[in-house]
């Protein structure tokens, strides 16, 4: 099962949900002798979409595996999903690849999904070919999708390909290429080599002159040969696309029917013959700077791009190749932790099956089971060597959720199960919130999290409760205060006595020092949460011991992390510390840290107190027939709109939103725009709370302290 580095393609394919990427793929399989059937995604019986999960769904919702042999080459082949919500499995899917092929709906021609995965084939440099499928829908058009996707990805795409009629009729491709017409019987498959009509000619020479004049510059001696006879022969522009295809100079667009299984074996025979090798690709820098390159005589290192929990299995590692070669029984040091690995057992993947091999080469992809240490992201390597390869990042979670069960009893098994599928998913993240006193999970949508949660259920027999988590609110204050307290509590023997004067401000950078008092030490300090405090000791002629100092900052941090207003934590805060009185007998720490706590909070409620609440940056890319509708709903959200611009047939709106108007964002953003849109969002800066809301808020908190 082994191939040589050079007999490698790994290609991976993209694109928006419903643009057929798992039907096309079985069509690849059925084609290169890999399933003797083609199954298909209604009858639940595709090698990709394998899972209970995916069956329910009709849809792709993990990566999956598969490989073909090709004449004399090895492809492998990664499915990926189309939502957005499960945009991990393109990040880490596009870290192993070295060709992505971008799949397009010809009736829906470029959409959301489509202008999200071209970020990270453009971030990872990695060579793409377009192909504009489901020409036998009846409302498809190539002409219009070709133009959308050369306005939104530039003009590198040159199509190969363009069909002879599409539609329900859809059963001949014009291929520029090879100058030939593939003409397919009723059912598909094998197509029948016809001469160009005639009526085509001139758009087949416009188009073949323009892959010529691409192979030719990129290729010494070939553009001398092109002008002297006009052409160049197969064989020489089959050499020049490779290399303009391996340095992202053009992206190809071929035409495909994946359900009638016409064109996807001519797709295969270009993949196998211009799409790069691993060993065309270039050296990969390593976190240090160090690079290398696919070289099976190299030491090895393996680069592990998805882990999976699977019953009576346990965890299941994805990897790549990068070095050398691999071998049961190996034992590779893994650069993340320090700890050793046995691969006791090595396969390669076929969607949900997977078949032993004994040897695998620098830029195969494979499969090995029950490692104790290994992780996503993380790099092995052979005993001796020091490498490590640069993470994957992944995007910013745009969905937060307070979980909860029916019991407590459950609660830890359900921190338990959650953080063994964040494990596998690194764009989950479980968040216990000791601020909120939640546990708050955050992620790419609503979809990905009811994903999760039938995941719980189904694997761990654990329930889970969706609610909208707390807001973490910071309170400070906009004025100054003079305020004093005295705590005195005598109960037989020693007492407590502590008397506190102090005054409360609003603290700025630089803000010039206060008049008036004998400032004896002063502490500026970065709090855990954000914001400042200044601490200044302005006590004279000894009137609270200086040995007191830790006791009433002590306390004044303890009434910060539960502020008066709404119990959130404050900040920007600066107290001066100027009399007091102390007891000779029942003054202790206890007592100045309780007199500290309520000198500040009656300071701090008398100093103009304000309610600061989180925005974020929010981006949103969406149809322009939709611009209004999403405008209108933002405006009910207090958004601030800060810029709008134009992406192709798409329209970007910046805006900063509070993130207390954020929840189910995404779900409204879908339903708006029919799922044809997209949106980031990133923490921005705290801003003062509108006085009616902050009304609201102070009022809801005193109602919940009182019950």
């Amino acid at each position: 099962m082994s191939a040589n580095t050079q007999d490698l393609r790994n290609v991976v394919l993209l694109g928006h949900s419903d643009s057929g990427k798992t039907t096309l793929i079985e069509t690849m399989l059925y084609e290169g002798g890999a399933i003797k059937r083609r199954g298909s995604v209604e009858g639940q019986n595709t090698v990709s979409d394998h899972t209970d999960l995916e069956h329910e769904k009709g849809k792709t919702i993990f990566s999956h595996q598969m490989f073909v042999n090709w004449k004399n080459n090895k492809i492998n082949i990664i499915d990926t999903p189309g939502f957005d919500d499960f945009v991990g499995e393109v990040v880490s899917s596009l870290k192993v690849a070295d060709t992505a092929v971008i799949v397009l709906n010809a009736a829906n021609g470029v959409e959301v999904g489509t202008e999200l995965v071209w970020e990270y084939v453009d971030k990872y440099q990695t060579p793409a070919i377009f192909v504009i499928n489901q020409m036998d829908h009846p409302k498809a058009d190539f002409e219009k999708t070709l133009e959308q996707a050369k306005e939104r990805f530039g003009t590198k795409l040159i199509p190969v390909q363009y069909p002879y009629n599409s539609g329900a009729n859809f059963n001949a491709i014009i291929d520029a290429l090879r100058m030939v017409m593939y003409e397919f019987p009723a059912n598909g498959g094998k197509p029948e080599k016809k001469p160009i009509p005639e009526s085509e000619m001139a758009r087949a020479n416009e188009m073949h002159n323009a892959l010529v004049e691409i192979a030719a510059e990129n290729e010494e001696g070939l553009m001398e040969k092109y002008f002297e006879e006009g052409n160049l022969s197969e064989d020489e522009l089959a050499k020049g696309i490779t290399i303009a295809l391996a340095k992202q100079q053009f992206f190809p667009v071929f035409v495909t029917s994946g359900l009638k299984d016409m064109g996807s074996g001519r797709l295969m025979g270009f993949i196998d013959d211009i799409a790069p090798s691993p060993a065309e690709r270039p050296a990969r820098k390593m976190e240090n700077g160090d690079e290398i390159s696919y070289d099976p005589n190299d030491k090895t290192t393996i680069f592990i791009y998805k882990t999976l929990s699977e019953p009576q299995v346990g965890m299941v590692s994805y990897f790549k190749v990068l070095s050398g070669k691999i071998k049961p029984g190996d034992e590779l040091v893994n650069a993340n932790n320090g700890e050793t690995e046995r691969i006791s057992q090595l396969f390669v993947a076929e969607g949900k099956e997977r078949i032993p091999v004994t040897e695998l080469v620098a830029g195969d992809l494979g499969v090995t089971v029950k490692l104790k240490y290994g992780h996503s992201n993380n790099t092995l390597n052979s005993k001796g060597i020091e490498r490590k390869v640069r993470p994957m990042a992944f995007p910013e979670s745009r969905i937060r959720k307070a979980v909860s069960t029916d019991s407590t009893a459950d609660m830890e098994k359900l921190v338990t199960a959650l953080h063994k599928i964040e494990e596998e998913d690194p764009t989950l993240k479980v968040e216990q919130s000791a601020e909120l006193k939640q546990t708050i999970l955050h992620g790419q949508g609503q979809l990905h999290l009811d994903l999760v949660k039938q995941r719980l259920q189904k694997e761990f027999g654990v329930n889970m409760n969706f609610g909208n988590p707390k807001i973490p609110y910071r309170e400070t204050i906009t004025g100054n205060a003079d305020a004093d307290y005295r705590h005195k509590k005598q109960s037989g023997g020693s007492g407590q006595f502590g008397e506190i004067h102090m005054r409360v401000e609003n603290f700025y950078d630089d803000m010039p020092e206060p008049t008036g008092f004998n400032i004896r030490q002063k502490e500026v300090e970065d709090l855990p949460w954000g914001g400042k405090l200044a601490f200044y000791w302005c006590i004279v002629g000894g009137a609270i011991d200086n040995r007191y100092i830790g006791a009433i900052k002590k306390g004044i941090m303890q009434q910060m992390k539960e502020g008066p207003l709404t119990g959130s934590h404050c900040q920007n805060v600066r107290v001066t510390v100027y009399d007091g009185k102390m007891h000779s007998v029942d003054s202790n720490d206890i007592s100045f840290q309780l007199a500290a706590s309520g000198a500040f909070r009656e300071g701090f409620q008398n100093a103009k107190p304000q309610l600061l609440e989180p925005v974020y940056s929010v981006e949103i890319l969406c149809p322009d027939e939709d611009t209004g509708d999403v405008m209108g709903d933002l405006q009910t959200r207090r958004a601030m709109i800060s810029g709008m611009d134009s992406e192709g047939h798409y329209q970007k709106i910046l805006a900063d939103v509070p993130l207390a108007e954020m929840h189910d964002y995404g779900s409204t953003l879908r339903s708006i725009t029919g799922g044809r849109a997209k949106f980031t969002m990133k923490f921005s800066e705290y801003q003062l709370v509108p006085p009616n809301v902050q009304q609201e808020l102070v009022k809801s908190h005193s109602v919940l302290q009182e019950a």
